[in-house]
């Protein structure tokens, strides 16, 4: 199996917006401040805008695609023919891990923190009496999930590229390979035709 540029350009693209729309959900992150009640003395949070948690699903739904593309062309490693020994077949062995860890680090960050900036704190509490406390995302969730996202990028090209090179050997087939190889085959003599 070679390097096809087409999967490639699809893995890098997905990563990518799923990098800026990572970015996105970060900026865009839940504020909460506590307003007093006008009907009555209590005081509750009031949110701003949840455009994050969708950002953050986003993401990971798009990181999600990309993986299952590149481990689905290369068979996951596992499932596919076995690979020609050597340096390339440990440099892939390598990215396959070091892509699938900062994979899962960065779905387990998107998804977290989409989970965490949709909770709301529904309670309330009476004006100047009790301490409110507005429960929301800390910063920097979503960038961690933006940066591994990225890293996850580079390390699942990384794996696509050497699991290609291990895969035909470093060698590309030519066509038309073996055909000058049959006429000799059959030119020659037996060993038997000599002795008669």
């Amino acid at each position: 199996m070679g390097v096809s540029v087409p999967i490639i350009v699809i893995a890098i693209a997905l990563h990518l917006i799923a990098f800026v729309v990572a970015v996105g959900a970060e900026r865009r992150r839940s504020t909460a401040k506590v307003v007093p009640d006008e009907y009555d003395e209590k005081t509750y949070c009031r949110y701003g805008t949840d455009a994050s948690t969708a950002y953050g699903l986003t993401a990971f739904g798009l990181l999600l695609i990309s993986q299952m593309v590149l481990h689905g062309v290369t068979k996951c490693l596992c499932f596919g023919r076995g690979m020609m020994g050597g340096g390339s077949t440990t440099c892939a062995v390598f990215f396959f891990i070091f892509s699938w860890v900062s994979f899962l680090a960065a779905e387990a960050c998107l998804l977290a923190g989409s989970a965490r900036n949709a909770y709301h704190t529904k309670y309330r509490a009476v004006f100047h009496v009790e301490h409110l406390s507005c429960a929301t995302l800390r910063k920097g969730v979503f960038a961690a999930g933006a940066a591994l996202t990225f890293i996850s990028m580079m390390a699942s090209i990384l794996y696509y590229w050497t699991h290609s090179k291990a895969d035909t050997g470093g060698w590309e087939k030519h066509h038309n390979e073996g055909l000058g190889m049959t006429s000799s085959v059959f030119t020659e003599k037996s060993p038997s035709s000599e002795g008669q």
